[in-house]
């Protein structure tokens, strides 16, 4: 079986994070708009390829003056750097149903390896006639790496914004049409 092709489905995928607030808690976001083809190819997993594409505009944390700090250029500078983007270097088997994905992402012009773990969740035919396949990824970055450094330090110790920043996608693929010439061969 050779590899084949996949887009992200918008509609039924997230792309969230989680960072601690001033200590005490945790702030949960997204982004509304993005996305991503995977190239898969079960029987030799180093084959497979994923490339996702982020509008970092879209943040959205429903909390409307966070979210329009978050695009200024204290954090994401959006006017300068509108698109976040992940492509993977290196995809592993890590026993049934789990692989570890290795790649560059670059959020705020700055690039770095980072490691998603993956859960793959499982596929079928949906309704339409058309196969479906899900993935679960998780991922921690330091968000300074990525020059994010605006922050606040609080009265009882501590900063208002966390460094770590925990990365969850939750992934349902199409298959991409197959070409009738392609599909005969």
């Amino acid at each position: 079986m050779a590899a084949e092709q996949w887009n992200i489905d918008p509609a039924h995928s997230g792309a969230y994070f989680v960072v601690r607030h001033m200590v005490v808690s945790k702030v949960r976001g997204a982004f509304t708009r993005w996305n991503g083809t995977l190239t898969v190819d079960e029987e030799r997993p180093e084959n497979s390829r994923v490339e996702v594409h982020i509008d970092a505009a879209s943040v959205d944390t429903r909390d409307p003056k966070r979210d329009a700090h978050l695009r200024s250029a204290d954090f994401f500078d959006v006017e300068r750097f509108p698109e976040v983007t992940f492509r993977s270097t290196r995809v592993a088997s890590r026993g049934r149903d789990r692989l570890q994905v290795i790649g560059d992402l670059t959020i705020h012009g700055v690039t770095h390896s980072v490691t998603l773990d993956v859960d793959v969740l499982g596929r079928g035919k949906d309704p339409w006639g058309g196969e479906r396949a899900g993935f679960s990824a998780k991922t921690a970055i330091h968000r300074g790496d990525f020059g994010l450094l605006w922050n606040q330090a609080l009265e009882t110790g501590g900063v208002l914004v966390g460094e770590k920043v925990e990365i969850e996608l939750e992934v349902e693929a199409v298959k991409a049409e197959q070409p009738a010439a392609a599909a005969k061969k």
